[in-house]
């Protein structure tokens, strides 16, 4: 059946042509602009007559929830329980995903008033109906929207199982109330869809949005924006399963949609560009005229400045840094950094990260003064808005670390100055290796530094990450030392003592987790690297303890391939 759906409903693809932007407004080098307003999110027009194209403000629009996250994987891992949005479709609720400021809207379809030979057939029938002659309030109706606002309620308490049940028997409700085809029940549908995506149980909400959409496109047509919704629902649900081919096809399908009601200057139509443009890059394939597509129609409608497009730069700089194109990365991220100092300021968590992000830039097209600056600046900064052992100067530690290395490396003075730097180096990495060890390792006395006691996962995976950064850096520094010092003077146990602490966070509990589920790749190559260090630059024969470590070392490096494969 799963199949069956799958061929009816997403074989129907149009083909795709995304508008051609105008050259002034989408060349690889951004132009420089003030801040103008603050992101409003865009809350999708739903109230449509059936004969005209046009779009009417619909009764009490919400925000459009997750469904229009650009970020959806990463927040919905974070904040898993966030309030449930919905708006009118029509006469009926349909559900447009979990958001942080989102509330559920009531069923405000109710006649207040009907002719005598309405008003004699609702007491034949027991059925309200308004102007339209619509079926809207029974029994079962009223039930419906009862259950599902307990659903609700139970969702942001996390109780699950609650939830789940009052999701299932607003469904039941909604079928007996309205009829097996109605609308309503694919409001309902797509608010059990909804809660079985955010379980991550992709199959279940697979079958359901696939069931909704049927019926939208029975009770209106195929084209219909309530249509294009359910669609972009199932794209992401897709998305999320590394389903690209299928994400894509519903995204392609919603854009037209899309296009055709809303305009093609939308930032809801944006959106399903950026979306677009990602599965393609998933997939192998262009995608960065898509994603400056999407940002230039935020510009145009006065959000260039908005998280929102600052977060689609970023992504669409990483993108141009994986086709080498770094001079166009570098004037996305400078245009970044400056949209941030005019409205934030350098005192500001979100103006250091973008500063970092350039700095790594300039770094690989050997700009090594300026990104020395700025992060000098980013680590003054994060120590007086958080604390001298916040994760985070961990972080920036490491990398003024390694760009100290390099400096070391092309540095073509006499030996005295490169080993001056080397040194500050290995005093950069003490600290950041204390500063991540304290937080996996520490006293509860130390971790109450975090999260007002609490140190969360995320920090945790980020300290993990931060410290093998370092001990991977701390090989290289000693490998650079060994080469400036005399035979007799070259020491092995710096290097020992850094492949040693890579080990033995792997066997750590509390971290194996973190390597094995978001940090394999990082694991994988600090302990290459170390390994190679070792075998290149010491005499492993000499040392019993070296042996042992490499070959401990190995076993762990096809213990995590195992693991992937």
């Amino acid at each position: 059946m799963a199949l069956y759906r799958r061929v009816l409903h997403l074989g129907r693809l149009p083909q795709f042509q995304p508008p051609v932007a105008s050259s002034s407004t989408t060349s690889a080098t951004p132009h420089l602009s003030p801040p103008t307003s603050p992101l409003l999110t865009p809350s999708r027009p739903f109230a449509f007559s059936s004969s005209a194209p046009r779009v009417e403000p619909p009764l009490r629009v919400l925000p459009s929830g997750s469904a229009r996250d650009d970020s959806f994987s990463r927040r919905w891992d974070l904040k898993l329980y966030s309030t449930v949005g919905a708006v009118l479709v029509g006469q009926a609720a349909i559900f447009l995903g979990l958001c942080n400021d989102s509330a559920w809207a009531q069923d405000d379809s109710v006649g207040l008033g009907a002719t005598r030979n309405e008003q004699a057939e609702e007491n034949a029938t027991g059925l309200q109906r308004i102007e339209d002659g619509s079926v809207v309030s029974n029994e079962h109706t009223v039930k419906w929207r009862i259950f599902t606002d307990n659903a609700r309620d139970f969702l942001l308490k996390r109780n699950l199982d609650e939830a789940e049940k009052f999701f299932q028997a607003a469904l039941h409700e909604a079928k007996e109330g309205f009829g097996l085809r109605d609308p309503h029940v694919a409001s309902a549908l797509n608010n059990l869809a909804e809660f079985y995506r955010l379980k991550k149980e992709y199959e279940r909400a697979e079958l359901l949005y696939l069931e909704a959409i049927e019926i939208l496109e029975a009770s209106f047509e195929s084209d219909d924006i309530r249509v294009g919704t359910a669609l972009h629902s199932l794209g992401i649900c897709y998305h999320l399963q590394r389903k690209f081919a299928l994400a894509q096809t519903c995204y392609e399908r919603a854009l037209k949609i899309e296009g055709r009601v809303m305009g093609v200057g939308h930032p809801e139509y944006a959106s399903t560009i950026y979306l677009l443009g990602k599965v393609l890059s998933q997939q192998g394939k262009d995608a960065e005229a898509l994603i400056e597509e999407s940002i230039r129609i935020l510009e145009e409608a006065g959000l260039g400045e908005s998280p929102t497009c600052m977060q689609r730069m970023r992504y669409l700089s990483m993108e141009l840094i994986k086709s080498n194109r770094l001079a166009e990365a570098e004037n996305w991220q400078r245009k970044i950094l400056h949209n941030l100092e005019l409205s934030k300021g350098w005192d500001s968590l979100d103006t250091t990260n973008a500063a970092e992000l350039l700095t790594l830039t300039l770094q690989t097209m050997g700009k090594l003064k300026e990104s020395e600056e700025l992060l000098e600046r980013c680590l003054e900064v994060r120590k007086k808005i958080l604390f001298e052992d916040h994760f985070q100067v961990a972080v920036t530690l490491v990398h003024l670390a390694r760009l100290t290395m390099l400096n070391f490396i092309s540095d073509k003075e006499g030996s005295d100055l490169a080993r001056s730097k080397l040194v500050r180096a290995r005093l950069l990495l003490n600290d950041s290796t204390r500063i991540t060890e304290g937080i996996l390792y520490d006293s509860r006395k130390d971790l109450n530094k975090l999260n007002n006691g609490r140190t969360t996962d995320r920090d945790k995976i980020a300290a993990t990450c931060a410290l093998l950064q370092a001990l991977e850096v701390a090989g290289l520094i000693e490998s650079g030392m060994k080469n400036m010092l005399p035979p007799g003077e070259q020491d092995l146990y710096p290097v020992e003592l850094a492949l040693n602490k890579s080990i033995s966070l792997y066997k750590e509990p509390h971290t194996r987790k973190f390597v094995s589920k978001a940090l394999k790749d990082e694991y994988v190559r600090c302990l290459r690297r170390l390994t190679g260090i070792v075998q290149s630059n010491f005499n492993v024969s000499e040392a019993l303890t070296l042996q042992g470590l490499l070959a401990e070392a190995q076993q762990i490096i096809e213990e995590i391939g195992e693991e992937s494969n």
